[in-house]
C-alpha cells in the first residue's frame, strides 16, 4: 500500500520548506546547535552505564558477561 512512498522529489519539497522558513543563515547554526545536543547526550548515556555497571555487584556483572556470551544461567537453588 506504501511502497515507495517517499520519491526523491519529495524530499526537495521538504528541504525546499525548511529553507523558506528558517532561512539559509539560520540552518548552520540549527545543525550545529543539534550536533552539539546528540554528543552531550552520548556522553551522558556513556558515563550512566558506566557508573551502573561500576555499582554493580561481582555476581551481577558476571551475570550480566554470562547473558553476553550467550551462556544459560545457572539454575536457581
Amino acid at each position: 500500500m506504501y511502497a515507495n512512498a517517499l520519491k526523491p522529489w519529495h524530499l526537495l519539497i521538504v528541504a525546499l520548506v525548511v529553507i523558506v522558513l528558517f532561512g539559509s543563515k539560520k540552518l548552520p547554526d540549527a545543525a550545529r546547535g543539534l550536533g552539539r545536543s546528540l554528543r552531550i547526550l552520548k556522553s551522558e548515556a556513556r558515563a550512566l552505564k558506566e557508573e551502573e555497571g561500576a555499582a554493580a555487584t561481582p555476581a551481577e556483572q558476571a551475570k550480566a558477561e554470562d547473558a553476553k556470551a550467550g551462556r544459560p544461567a545457572p539454575p536457581a537453588a
